[in-house]
């Protein structure tokens, strides 16, 4: 009769040659590829049959168990399927003597403690496992909370240091899967998409340029809304879809820069897409589900403090625009009071002259018409000030329509300012232009266009009022010498209430008014206004507006 001993040394390699059948066939149905390090149970097997006292035995046994449980963790098994593992081994020795004569097989104690020692292997298994799992979870909590610290005090910081902020959370995130790098894209906005944000690790200049070159079917989009089962239009994923880690494909300059293996997933709210973040690691391998779920878990609590730093920031910008509408709203007051004064003024002491001395009414013709002027003046800021309120709240100014010549109203602006101003104005017409406007709104307009180019240009060059028909309208333009206007405040030239910054530090006074009445006379009458400003050519306001302002009219 054999011991177990002898019949594990004497069928070593067949034992080995079994198991392996079996374990890889047991594997593929699970979509894993052939195990690897498969010399740990064949030195297992071997430990069976070693003639080593118990204690030792014991001892060396237990350490082959812990080395095949690490090597399994880190592949992505579950526990039952380790434990297989070592039931298949004893299925596969006891067959050796399935066959056998019965005076060739072990005895029943010999095979019993066999599988009481396969017993204790999966109980080991069994508490490996459960060891690992909590530290595994006691080193995600810990990851978790120092991505909440991090992303927590990037609430704090300004926009050149958030992305310093971000690369330590990608450091974190690379520390706790083991990655070699990190990219995290963020959702400006949907017009503008998304944009990298921070990088880390190796190679993380090629894997910027690898995410900037793939179009948005592909890293991006594929990370953001790529399912299992089916294809769902972006809204539907942002919407309805659970974040799911997605397998990325890995180009050729990858894996020339060290990168074998890419892994992204989705950071999303259920109303919105905050971003996208990848992780590369060194190995050609599938990404275990261990690690699938970690980084759905880390990246689950970066969205929401990433969500939380973006309804931070938009809450900031609209406390400061409230800050600024305040600020607009007194300075407005404050000027409205001051300049509707002084003609309100003169006009209620000149009627009181007149009432005190009715009988010199002829001689004080003079003062009447004064009175008359402050009266019109006071008519025109208020009417402004409407019209303005009008333009910022989204309606068209309302137009009556007649017919009315461009070139002979640039010529009474220039007319009205010249009495003022003395002989600075040149204007550039070759003849009538005809059209279907409002004399009134585009008179003010010049006006306004004018007077600023007065103000803030050159007082050695003249101003030139141009007017000309073009092939689809007319084209009145203003264009003075001088300053520059800074390209950034360019954008902001139309809004109420906004001055550039030469303007509020130079001498002129102004509301801030006047080139939004010009941009809302434009709209009303179906045109536009633009703006070009050179150093070396100057800057040049141009009113193109259509032959008929009837079709953009409101009851149009």
């Amino acid at each position: 009769m054999k011991s177990v001993a002898e019949v594990i040394r004497e069928n070593h390699g067949e034992i080995v040659r079994r198991w392996t059948e079996e374990a890889t066939r047991a594997a593929s149905a699970r979509g894993l590829e052939e195990p690897e390090f498969k010399n740990i149970m064949p030195t297992y097997l071997a430990s069976l049959a070693s003639d080593e006292p118990l204690g030792i035995a014991n001892s060396m046994r237990r350490r082959h168990v812990e080395s095949h449980v690490a090597t399994r963790l880190r592949q992505g098994f579950h526990v039952a399927e380790v434990i297989e593992e070592f039931m298949l081994l004893g299925r596969c020795i006891s067959s050796m003597w399935a066959t056998a004569p019965r005076e060739e097989r072990p005895d029943v104690a010999d095979v019993e403690q066999l599988f009481t020692e396969l017993h204790g292997a999966s109980q080991a298994v069994i508490e490996l496992f459960s060891e690992h799992m909590r530290e595994d979870e006691q080193t995600e909590k810990r990851y978790l909370r120092l991505i909440q610290k991090v992303a927590t005090e990037s609430l704090k910081v300004d926009a050149t240091s958030l992305r310093g902020r971000l690369t330590e959370v990608l450091e974190l995130v690379m520390e706790a899967l083991g990655a070699q790098a990190a990219l995290l894209l963020l959702n400006e906005s949907e017009q503008d998409g998304l944009f990298i944000a921070a990088s880390a690790g190796v190679a993380k200049e090629a894997l910027e340029r690898y995410a900037l070159t793939l179009d948005a079917t592909s890293f991006a989009t594929r990370a953001a809304f790529a399912t299992r089962d089916e294809a769902v239009t972006p809204q539907d994923a942002i919407s309805g879809m659970e974040a799911e880690a997605t397998v990325l494909e890995v180009g050729d300059a990858l894996r020339q820069e060290g990168l074998r293996s890419l892994l992204g997933i989705r950071l999303a709210t259920p109303h919105a897409l905050i971003g996208v973040m990848c992780i590369g690691i060194s190995e050609a391998r599938d990404f275990t589900a261990r690690e699938r779920r970690r980084l759905e878990s880390l990246t689950e609590r970066l969205t929401v403090h990433l969500d939380n730093a973006k309804l931070y920031s938009n809450l900031q910008a609209k406390l400061e625009a409230l800050n600024v509408e305040r600020e607009l709203r007194e300075r407005f007051v404050s000027v409205l009071a001051h300049d509707l004064r002084g003609p309100l003024s003169a006009a209620r002491v000149g009627a009181q002259l007149l009432l005190r001395r009715p009988e010199m009414l002829d001689e004080r013709r003079e003062l009447a018409r004064r009175i008359d002027q402050n009266i019109e003046r006071t008519d025109r800021m208020v009417r402004d000030l409407l019209d303005a309120n009008r333009i910022r709240a989204g309606q068209r100014i309302v137009l009556p329509l007649a017919p009315c010549d461009l070139t002979a109203l640039a010529r009474e602006v220039i007319e009205e300012l010249s009495t003022v101003h003395g002989e600075r104005f040149l204007l550039e017409a070759p003849g009538p232009v005809q059209g279907n406007w409002n004399a009134d709104e585009l008179r003010r307009a010049l006006w306004n266009l004018a007077s600023n180019a007065v103000k803030y240009g050159s007082t050695e060059a003249p101003v030139t009022l141009s007017v000309a028909r073009t092939e689809h309208g007319a084209r009145a333009s203003v264009h003075n010498e001088g300053r520059m206007i800074a390209r950034a405040e360019q954008e902001t030239l139309f809004k109420p209430f906004s001055r550039t910054r030469s303007a509020q530090a130079g001498p002129a006074k102004g509301w801030g008014l006047g080139l939004t009445l010009v941009w809302g006379c434009a709209q009303a009458h179906g045109g536009k206004v633009t703006v070009e400003s050179e150093a070396h050519s100057g800057t040049t306001f141009t009113l193109e507006l259509p032959l008929d302002a009837a079709p953009y009219q409101p009851s149009a």
